[in-house]
Parts: C-alpha cells; structure tokens; sequence
C-alpha cells in the first residue's frame, strides 16, 4: 500500500502553492484551488511522522459525497473531483470563523461545562446535564480561524463588534450551519449514527457565499452509535464514538498530547495498517457506501495526469 505523504507538482497556470496539515493546495491561474487530500495524518495540531494509506481517499469521497447531498441548501465550492484524492473548486475568500454546531454536550463544550461554566461563545447552558447528553437544541459555538496556533473560542457578538463578519453574512452563515446540521442529522439517522457536533467553513466569491473545505467527515464531525445511546446515557458510559478520537486515544495511552517535550511514539506497520483499516470502516459506516481502494501503484503519477486533464478541460 502506497501512502502519499506530499506532494510536489507543478501544473500548467499554476500561480500558487499552500501545504496544510492534511492538504497541498494548488492554486491555478489564480481562478482555481486543485486541493490534494493527502495522507497525512494530525492530532493535537501536529502532524505525525507517518502517512496513513488511503486515508485521504476516505476523507475526500466523503466530503464531496455530502458535499453534493447539501448543494441544494447552500452552493459550494467544488467544480469537479478528477481523482479519488483531489477536488478541484472555485477560490472564495474564507471567512476568519468557522462555525462549530452542536447537539449534545461532548469534547469541548464538555470540559468548559465540566469546569464549571455555564456559557460557551455566548450561548447559555442550563444546569444539570452530563457529557454525552442531548441539548434543548442545537447551538452554535463558532471559533476564530486562527493562520498560526490554536483555534480560540469567539461569540456572535464579538464576532459582529470586531467586523470579523458583517451581520448580513453572519445571518446567512447561521442559517447555513443550521439547515446543514439538519441534514446531516438525517443522513447520519440513516446509517444508525447521531452527528453530535461538526464545524462548518463558508468563504465568498463575489458577493456569493459558498460552503467551502470538507464537511461530514470523521476529521471534522464527531458521531455517536444511536443504538444503545440512551442506555448508555442512563449509566453513565463512555459512548461508542465514530470519530479519529481513537488516534488520540492511542498517542495519550503512549504518552502524546502535543505538549513541548513529548515525543510522538513509534507508529509500527500494524498500528499504520490499524489506523488506515479504522479509516475505511468510517467511510463505510458513515456512507453506506463500500470502499474501493485505489491501489494503482504509483498514485502520485496517477494524481497529476487526473489533475491535468481535468485542468485542461476547465481551460477548454
């Protein structure tokens, strides 16, 4: 199995290049992204030494496969997707927030109420819940978009008081993360899943907003197991998660949190061959869909000469 852990080419009209954590991103002609979902792999906001086979074909068919199941709620980015491991979209100028919606009270939003508030971003919790439990409604927690570091809590009125977002977006953003939240709920209903929270990007190009970057995948989601949910609930156990919290599991067990002077620990074969099985049991418990693997042998040839008949045929 070949994990592509970069990339490095040089397209035609190619004005720009951005590596992420996870993705290379080329700009074309400054008119087009071709976004690489590589196999890179990041916990605690660090990228780890090795390369998780078909982890970024997992990521990627499950973006664009909600990505075109929510179009008709808000456009999005995405004009063609030529390879199993690339989408290819329109720029859009991001929006320096992105707005996190959630269920139920889990990760984050836990431990801030666990530590004894009562408000997170501005929106209030009653007294008495536990973690993992349903909220009243949904709320929306956004975050900034931070260039370098963490990714800091904000509210809506910070938001609205600093200019980060006029108020005209910001409805529409709102109303976005809402009627997606919504439909991914449903969609997850139907594979036996409950979305729990998930975060959503919007960026625009020309006064039109569009949903940009991934949605819905077990990078940016967090998904519980409906069956037994309640029971579990009632006896206050851990929930059975579909998420990569299973890689954090595994890096705090060895003594990782990203913290200065640790040290990440050895990823051997079998845990690099778990942790790329557990990725292809997401995709296929998330989508319903079974997994192919595109194992073509030299991937990265296969990756450029996709791009590049795709480009051409935008060019065209």
């Amino acid at each position: 199995m070949t994990a592509i852990k970069e990339t490095n080419f040089n397209f035609s009209q190619q004005t720009n290049f951005y590596k992420g954590k996870v993705r290379d991103v080329y700009t074309i002609n400054n008119q087009y992204m071709a976004m690489v979902v590589t196999d890179r792999i990041s916990a605690f906001d660090v990228v780890l030494p090795e390369a998780i086979p078909f982890k970024g074909q997992v990521l990627n068919q499950i973006a664009a496969k909600f990505l075109a199941a929510t179009s008709d709620i808000v456009p999005n980015w995405v004009i063609d997707v030529p390879d199993e491991m690339v989408t290819i979209g329109r720029i859009c100028e991001p929006f320096k927030v992105e707005m996190v919606i959630r269920g139920y009270l889990a990760g984050h939003a836990w431990r801030e109420y666990s530590a004894g508030k009562r408000s997170v971003c501005g929106v209030s919790l009653p007294d008495g819940l536990k973690e993992n439990d349903k909220l009243p409604e949904p709320i929306i927690t956004p975050t900034t978009k931070a260039s370098v570091g963490h990714d800091e809590d904000i509210s809506k009125e910070d938001i609205l008081a600093k200019g980060i977002v006029s108020l005209a977006d910001y409805t529409y953003l709102e109303k976005y993360t809402q009627a997606l939240y919504a439909r991914g709920t449903e969609m997850a209903a139907e594979r036996g899943l409950i979305l729990v929270d998930t975060k959503y990007e919007f960026g625009k190009a020309g006064d039109e907003i569009f949903l940009i970057d991934e949605i819905h995948t077990p990078d940016s989601s967090r998904y519980f197991y409906a069956e037994g949910y309640a029971e579990r609930q009632a006896r206050n156990e851990p929930q059975k998660q579909l998420s990569k919290e299973f890689v954090r599991k595994w890096l705090i067990e060895n003594g990782f949190q990203g913290k200065e002077g640790q040290t990440v620990p050895v990823m051997t074969e079998p845990i690099i061959n778990s942790i790329s099985d557990r990725y292809i049991e997401l995709y296929e418990q998330i989508t319903g869909d079974q997994f192919v693997k595109n194992d073509s042998g030299d991937v990265v040839n296969r990756i450029q000469a996709n791009v590049a008949k795709a480009l051409t045929k935008l060019a065209g």
